[in-house]
């Protein structure tokens, strides 16, 4: 039945909407006469029997619609209905035809009266088959709605609780009727309640169903947030009419939560393959600090921050300290001295503020509490400096007020040596560390700890590989007299810069230079010990002013012994895998003499690339310098050539990195070397740079060092030479030479020594030399005076005993000289003796202990 309104005119009945319960139990009517046949016949009866009103009126229900066995049996109930009996069963029905369809009515007959006052029977007719669906619906509908472990409920039109399943009240408190009237508001925060009103509201005017609705929320008295997946979908009558919304909610927490973890696994699992390619891309310790924090912050916190020690940034050989050992923090004082190197925030106006313990008493700065730059120190009982004793993760809390809602404080060690200090930090909002986030952050800890390690070691490798590279290599600009010199050296190996390449400008008795280049064949640090190795014994051999071809006789010598075998001082493990060589000392090299009165250069080669000569409008030319073996091969002999070189002619001197690579071949290296050379006027630095900057040397493949002189003989005017004869009076006459020289120079305070130290060897020459005798003075940046003769046996320095009269002649050079000695010739020997020019001061004259330590 419908509502019954009141008008004005009193109540009016209307009928039922369709889709109320009468069309789902399908309920028929008809009536029977006095004489038992059908009178009238409701249309439901149509529907349900089949047959139209036509044809059952003035028929026997009986035989139309009952079996035969049962007709009998039917007629007599027929009789005694229609004798005021009512009746309720169930009866068989069929409807009519051959192969009509039989079906089970429940049949309430009530006797009536017609207008005569006749006996007559109304009979309601309920399809039983109908009920039986309904019940099972019903029953099914309950065991939806009542025995399902999920929560559900069903909202009206108004969005109210119209009904909720025992599992809700379990959950929510109550019982099942408590919920009717409620709304969403009574169970969920503001804004989860906003939301699933508003897809309440929106399924029930769009009839969308929505699925998988995520709500967060908590139960009356729990602490702990739930997570609901709550599905909506609206409910209709039977004519099709909106009559509310059903929600079907399953607790998803626990999914949830596994969902977390494994998003946060594959985030630590993503941040580790992200840090295992990001840090560590450079050997810089605060690169790499820096890199850490770039992939921290803000994939795993809000704030992070890097101390290192004091003592590993200032390169301080001992290791900064072990944990669980005691010399890694001080006593008492706290920590030993760390700097902060890194910081990095995700957070806006980060405050900065000075060290303080975050109220907790801790005594521990915060990522943010120390400058970049400043050197620290954590208190002895704070937990950053109990990290660093112990090598384990502590969790420091944030404090009330603060931004930080806590930090991790991670020491960062590597091969059981801590090397410094990271602090992760999330802000207040954050979700909170948990196990796994310890974890990662010990692994990230670590691998940056292996880096900054490996820079460490780096660092402390590469400055004492420099400094064995610069200590092999001339200081300075190297100086010669009569040679401008400019040079280049070019490390291959550009990891350690240092190499097998060198050069060297020596500068020899008569102002005379010795200009050097060779080439350890190798690189790195093998190849730069083998080299100092052979440039010392270079400048050795060069003191002792041998001939070029002699200096790599001897050089090839010592190359071999170089190679020789380990023997007795082979290790037991390798004596156990059997005999072994040394590294084989391979080596080229060009020893070339200058002498800048006549400009002659005396070469040899050992198997190096030739020299090339640049005259004064000339292109530049390879010098047939024969090459020889290279030093360590042995058994072949060098050769000399003596070339003249012309005033202001340009000498190369280089290895074989700036003329070959990989790219191109040796010759077409030579000559575009060549042709970067010619017509080269300007200042050798020019010459350098421009060499280098055309040729393709392929810089990395191998090293490259590049030695250029400019030719700048002595003028004649800076030259005294002079040829005396076998004879006595030849002593005085080199002192009125040397005196009148020296005299033309403006050198008259040097006249006086220079005469004494002149007689004593020109004595010298003529007591104990053979054939002429030669003297000459040469003025460049020291005055030098030699004195030549014909005798192979070369003088000696000794002590004169207190009965000798003589002896004492070189005693006395040497006291007055600031350096002598004594070379072979071609044709016999030279002594000479050197003096520093004045430099407007008188020289100082020898003492009494010197003059007497001569006696």
């Amino acid at each position: 039945m419908s509502e019954i309104p009141e008008t004005a005119s009193g109540v009016v009945w209307q009928s039922s909407p369709p889709g109320s319960i009468y069309d789902y139990i399908r309920v028929a009517s008809f009536s029977l006469g006095p004489d038992g046949l059908v009178d009238q016949w409701s249309r439901r009866a149509v529907d349900l029997f089949g047959v139209t009103a036509e044809e059952a009126r003035g028929r026997d229900p009986v035989d139309v619609f009952l079996p035969a066995g049962l007709r009998e049996r039917g007629h007599r109930t027929v009789r005694e209905i229609l004798d005021g009996k009512e009746w309720t069963g169930l009866v068989p029905f069929r409807v009519p035809g051959e192969n009509g369809p039989e079906g089970l009515a429940e049949v309430y007959v009530m006797p009536s009266e017609t207008e005569s006052g006749e006996r007559a029977a109304l009979c309601i007719v309920v399809d039983v088959r109908a009920l039986r669906r309904i019940e099972t619906d019903l029953a099914a509908s309950q065991a939806i709605f009542g025995q399902s472990p999920f929560g559900f409920l069903l909202f009206g039109t108004d969005l109210t609780v119209k009904r909720a399943n025992q599992r809700f009240a379990t959950v929510f408190g109550g019982s099942a009727d408590d919920h009717r009237g409620r709304t969403v508001h009574d169970y969920l925060t503001r804004s989860e309640a906003d939301r699933m009103t508003e897809a309440l509201r929106r399924v029930l005017e769009t009839g969308e169903a929505v699925t998988d609705l995520q709500i967060v929320g908590a139960a009356p008295g729990a602490r702990d947030r739930r997570h609901w997946s709550i599905n909506l979908y609206r409910v209709h009558s039977g004519n099709g009419r909106p009559i509310g919304v059903a929600g079907l909610g399953i607790d998803v927490t626990r999914r949830h939560n596994a969902a977390r973890e494994a998003a946060s696994a594959r985030r630590n699992l993503a941040l580790l393959n992200e840090a295992g390619s990001r840090i560590g891309n450079s050997l810089d310790l605060e690169a790499t600090a820096r890199e850490l924090l770039d992939v921290a912050v803000p994939g795993f916190c809000d704030l992070a921050s890097v101390d290192l020690y004091q003592g590993l940034l200032t390169g301080d050989e001992a290791p900064p300290g072990r944990w669980g050992s005691s010399h890694d923090v001080g006593y008492g004082a706290g920590s030993a001295e760390l700097r902060r190197v890194a910081f990095s925030s995700a957070v806006s106006d980060t405050p900065h503020r000075a060290a303080e313990d975050h109220g907790t008493g801790t005594g521990c700065c915060g990522p943010a509490a120390v400058e970049v730059g400043d050197v620290h120190r954590y208190p002895f009982n704070s937990p950053c400096a109990g990290a660093l004793r112990t090598g384990r993760v502590r969790t420091v809390p944030g404090a009330d007020g603060d931004l930080v809602q806590s930090t991790l404080v991670v020491p960062m060690v590597a091969q059981d040596t801590v090397v410094g200090l990271v602090q992760f930090s999330r802000a207040k909002g954050s979700e909170p560390f948990g196990e796994r986030d310890r974890a990662l952050a010990v692994e990230l800890a670590a691998r940056a700890a292996v880096c900054i390690d490996n820079a460490r070691l780096y660092r402390r490798e590469h400055e004492r590989a420099l400094i064995l590279q610069r200590s092999l290599l001339p200081p300075g600009d190297p100086e010669a007299a009569g040679l401008d010199i400019a040079c280049r050296y070019l490390p291959g190996t550009t990891a350690t810069e240092v190499g097998g390449d060198w050069f060297d400008v020596i500068e020899l008795p008569g102002h005379r230079t010795a200009l050097v280049i060779g080439d350890v064949m190798g690189r790195g640090l093998r190849a730069a010990v083998a080299m100092g190795e052979l440039r010392t014994a270079v400048r050795t051999l060069a003191q002792l002013d041998l001939e070029p071809a002699e200096v790599l006789s001897h050089l090839d010598e010592i190359a071999r012994g170089l190679g020789a075998p380990i023997g007795a001082q082979q290790s037991r493990a390798q004596k156990n895998r059997g005999p072994e060589l040394s590294e084989v000392y391979l080596a080229t090299c060009v020893y070339a003499v200058y002498d800048p009165v006549t400009r002659r250069c005396t070469f040899a080669n050992a198997g190096h690339l030739p020299p090339v000569l640049v005259g004064p409008g000339e292109e530049a030319v390879l010098l047939d310098v024969p090459p020889g073996m290279p030093l360590g091969v042995g058994g072949e002999p060098f050769e000399e050539v003596r070339i003249d070189l012309p005033e202001g002619a340009l000498l190369a001197l280089y290895t074989d990195g700036l003329v070959e690579s990989r790219d191109h071949p040796l010759e077409e290296g030579l000559h575009a070397f060549r042709r970067a050379l010619t017509g080269q006027e300007r200042p050798l630095e020019d010459v350098c740079d421009r060499v280098l900057s055309r040729l393709d040397t392929g810089h990395g493949e191998d090293d490259i060092a590049l030695l250029m002189a400019r030719i700048r003989g002595l003028p004649g005017e800076a030259v005294g030479d002079w040829r005396l004869p076998r004879e006595p009076r030849s002593v005085g006459r080199a002192r009125e030479l040397a005196r009148a020289q020296l005299t033309s120079w403006g050198l008259d305070s040097l006249v006086d020594t220079v005469e004494l130290l002149v007689s004593e060897l020109v004595t010298n020459a003529l007591r104990y030399g053979e054939g002429e005798i030669r003297l000459r003075l040469l003025r460049d940046r020291t005055l030098v005076c030699e004195v030549w003769d014909s005798g192979l046996v070369q003088p000696r320095r000794r002590r004169a005993q207190d009965t000798d009269e003589g002896g004492r002649g070189l005693q006395l050079v040497g006291l007055l000289s600031s350096s002598w000695g004594s070379r072979r010739t071609p044709r016999g020997k030279t002594v000479w003796f050197e003096l520093a020019l004045p430099d407007g001061e008188s020289p100082a004259e020898p003492s009494v202990e010197q003059l007497l330590s001569m006696f």
